[in-house]
């Protein structure tokens, strides 16, 4: 299943045969089934109404594949990179043993969402109603970390994952002739000054350890090999742990673009938008994750340091408390090659640990009550 899954990729919010094929199988292990945006699969057993939702997400990246196994993607220019098709089979695995042993008493909501990568599909179902139409009291998801050992189970209570912005820069100055830039306002140095001063933000304007990253990743300009350019854009990336870094961020950015605008005499406007917000774990699912981690014999890290990267499950535990868990990949070979690398592939070897930790964690979330039928 996994590797039928990693031979077809697909990008966001373009799953449709991944969609078909998981929305096939949960009917097939007779969940019931919801298409939308996403796919959402119901199971119920006894007579409670408590609900709980496990999230695996559905897309690929626009990565060209360079591994040898026999498994590749058939589509050109696009892989599963980040090890989404493992963490669907894993939750796919847990539908099967529970549909197969119903032994809890409540409903699972399994939540399988596209357009992880682009913080997108989380909203997205959101927006389409999924909260109201299967309200859920607790959320959780699983990603695979390769290079920690497998099975290896680490999260915190608090936050786990960073927030991500997207900042655009448009420097609007005036071009002219190499050999006479003071005829012109050269908009390639303004950038390059923006660029260093963008840097001291979170050197010498935030608190040590705030764990914020500023980083400017594409410098655009019209110049030539003897034109000063007239215009620059500056897009790039920002990072962190808080909203209100966020925000102080966004803030000093704006600052720092239009003072050495003006210094220049340019004109700059900046725009500056958050995508993915900050990942929050809420205490009681936390310690229930570690609980079942634990019941199931694997090595449990409960106050691992938060993650520089970013996860649009933020969207899902914003709106109820929910946690996000990293599961080891293993540290060697492929399984241990940095997520989003074009050799990196997902660890068989998880599946089936991945998939009874699920079934651990609702037996814990939704426990047999006396009297309770399954």
């Amino acid at each position: 299943m996994r590797r039928a899954f990693h031979r077809e990729p697909e990008l966001g919010f373009q799953e449709v045969k991944t969609k078909a094929k998981v929305a096939a199988l949960l009917r097939d292990f007779g969940v019931e089934v919801h298409e939308g945006t996403g796919v959402v699969g119901i199971l119920r057993a006894g007579s409670g109404n408590r609900a709980i939702g496990l999230r695996a997400d559905m897309d690929a990246l626009p990565i060209q594949e360079t591994s040898t196994h026999d498994y590749i993607s058939k589509t050109p220019g696009v892989m599963h990179a980040c090890g989404h098709d493992g963490h669907m089979t894993m939750l796919l695995g847990a539908a099967r043993a529970l549909a197969q042993a119903p032994d809890f008493d409540g409903i699972v909501v399994f939540l399988f969402q596209p357009n992880e990568e682009h913080g997108l599909g989380a909203r997205a179902m959101i927006d389409e109603g999924v909260l109201s139409q299967f309200p859920i009291e607790e959320v959780y998801a699983i990603h695979n970390l390769p290079g920690a050992p497998i099975g290896q189970v680490s999260t915190r209570d608090g936050l786990i994952c960073s927030s991500e912005s997207l900042f655009d820069v448009q420097i609007h100055g005036q071009g002219g002739h190499a050999s006479m830039p003071q005829a012109g306002r050269d908009a390639i140095t303004i950038g390059a000054e923006l660029v260093l001063s963008l840097q001291t933000i979170v050197a010498r304007k935030l608190a040590p350890g705030a764990g914020a990253v500023v980083s400017v990743t594409e410098f655009l300009t019209d110049g030539q090999r003897n034109v000063l350019p007239g215009s620059a854009r500056l897009k790039g990336d920002v990072r962190a742990r808080s909203p209100e870094d966020r925000n102080a961020i966004e803030a000093l950015m704006q600052q720092m673009v239009h003072g050495i605008a003006q210094a220049h005499g340019v004109s700059a406007e900046m725009s500056f938008n958050t995508e993915f917000v900050e990942t929050i774990n809420a205490k009681a699912p936390t310690e229930a994750v570690v609980r079942a981690a634990r019941s199931a014999g694997l090595e449990t890290i409960p106050d691992r340091q938060p993650m520089s990267f970013s996860e649009d499950f933020a969207h899902f535990s914003t709106e109820v408390p929910g946690c996000f868990l990293l599961l080891g990949n293993g540290e060697d070979g492929p399984c241990g090659q940095p997520l989003h690398s074009s050799d990196y592939d997902f660890n068989d070897a998880l599946l089936p640990i991945g998939a009874d930790f699920w079934v651990r964690l609702v037996k814990d979330r939704l426990p047999v009550r006396s009297g309770s039928a399954s």
